[in-house]
């Protein structure tokens, strides 16, 4: 049975909300940075899990744009994440609203492995249209890969660019 790991939004605006609080695990990206790079590292922010592409195929699903504007590039993999283990990064807020009070709050507080129905439920409804192209893809056969050698030489090339930039500046 395909399930969609999902992780659940911290801090306080989403601690009591369900429906609609939960997403893929993301973030932001500049336009010199790799989305694939960027989604790696992401991952690896919000469960505290490092994300090993060794061997793997990574399917590459369309990018969307969510309600608030966030630029969305996905991907799927299989995997077996314990998801009553992850540890997020966090992030700094003023709280209570206006009590000139600084606090840190995960900025993921939870996850969960989730079937396809009960994940669309939860997640962000502009998400929704990524769990449905990974059915589609899977059901048809047509999960084209990004993975092997090419997908091997893109992330060593990628690394080698950030090394050369390291250099360059210092």
């Amino acid at each position: 049975m395909l399930q969609i790991l999902l992780v659940h939004m911290g801090g306080p605006f989403w601690a009591k909300k369900d429906a609609g609080a939960w997403t893929i695990p993301k973030g932001e990206f500049n336009p010199d940075q790799d989305p694939l790079l960027t989604a790696l590292r992401e991952f690896e922010e919000e469960t505290g899990t490092k994300l090993s592409t060794e061997g793997k195929n990574l399917i590459q699903l369309t990018t969307i744009k969510q309600k608030g504007g966030k630029i969305v590039h996905s991907w799927a993999v299989e995997g077996n994440l314990d998801a009553a283990n992850i540890k997020s990064n966090t992030f700094e807020m003023e709280w209570p609203p206006k009590s000139g009070k600084k606090q840190e709050f995960p900025e993921v507080d939870k996850a969960g492995w989730f079937g396809i129905e009960e994940a669309k439920k939860k997640m962000l409804a502009s998400q929704i249209p990524i769990v449905e192209e990974l059915v589609r893809k899977l059901e048809i056969g047509d999960a084209k890969k990004d993975s092997g050698v090419d997908s091997k030489k893109r992330l060593a090339q990628q690394e080698e660019h950030i090394v050369e930039k390291k250099k360059r500046k210092g």
